[in-house]
């Protein structure tokens, strides 16, 4: 096979007069999208007003895009401190200006969308528990298809596959039945920092995706065929899963935020594991809000 012949796919969907629109983009808004729909299904389910829902909606969206990019720049100060524009990612080209964020930290985005939950919740005199039964899993749906933008910008990937030869690599890849359009873009001849060689590399946005989307399958059938579910164990079960997933995949990663030498990702992932697990046991120790799920009978 002539692996050079192989041609990354196009990042940019469209074009709207200047603007390139990217599948990163696109990946995010339906990932959202689906999130909120999903979220509505429920919250009639919860008595949740709708109107509540999509006003927090908005407002969480925002300010987790926000408190994304700040995690990202925080832990990359040394690549924006002489360029603050690209902070709001105005790029300069020679004379005129072009408009490209890149780089958004999962983990920023959540804690920033927690506190605000937290702080709207309170201020609407709202059950955080019953909100939170919404939120988390739509962070699942919002993370599975979010990694695809990922797959197009041929990032966020891992080091190169076992084999010794670009024919090894692919075979490795395809032992794990994955479709030729995944691998055909795992083959990254453009080299960096994060590919240093030309080769096939882990499909690590794949892996992820996956692993998120399993989770949502479990919170379904957890709600659905266990009686001592409660509403808002959607919140620990987040936690500790995607803390496990994203702990063992952030080692495969070639491009992590790192501080100390430590991969920001797995200790932050430790932190909120650990928060997942004492959680759940305070909760069912004290019995905080001990309210079935099944007692919410769907409409």
């Amino acid at each position: 096979m002539d692996h050079m012949s192989i041609e990354p796919l196009n990042p940019n969907a469209f074009k709207i007069f200047n603007f390139e629109v990217q599948w990163y983009g696109i990946f995010i808004v339906l990932g959202a999208s689906l999130a909120l729909l999903w979220g509505l299904k429920v919250a009639k389910r919860l008595k949740i007003d709708q109107e509540f829902l999509i006003d927090g909606f908005i407002w969480g969206l925002i300010l987790g895009v926000i408190g994304a990019r700040l995690w990202y720049v925080i832990f990359e100060w040394d690549s924006f401190k002489h360029d603050p524009l690209s902070i709001i990612g105005i790029i300069r080209q020679g004379d005129s200006f072009t408009w490209k964020l890149s780089g958004l930290a999962i983990h920023g985005g959540f804690f920033a969308a927690v506190i605000f939950v937290i702080l709207y919740c309170r201020k609407k005199k709202v059950n955080v528990f019953k909100v939170g039964e919404l939120v988390a899993p739509g962070f699942l749906v919002g993370q599975t298809l979010g990694r695809w933008g990922n797959f197009f910008n041929q990032e966020a990937h891992g080091g190169l596959v076992p084999g010794d030869t670009w024919d090894a690599q692919r075979a490795w890849l395809k032992g794990l039945k994955i479709p030729d359009f995944i691998v055909d873009q795992m083959f990254i001849k453009q080299t960096s920092d994060v590919a240093p060689q030309i080769g096939y590399y882990h499909p690590t946005f794949l892996y992820e995706s996956l692993w998120n989307f399993i989770g949502i399958i479990i919170i379904i059938l957890l709600r659905k065929f266990v009686k001592k579910y409660w509403v808002g164990d959607a919140i620990c079960f987040y936690l500790v899963w995607y803390s496990i997933g994203r702990f063992f995949i952030e080692g495969l990663r070639t491009d992590p935020l790192v501080v100390g030498g430590i991969r920001v990702a797995q200790a932050t992932s430790v932190v909120l594991f650990t928060i997942g697990i004492v959680g759940f046991i305070l909760r069912r120790y004290f019995k905080v809000y001990p309210v079935s799920f099944a007692d919410f009978k769907e409409e």
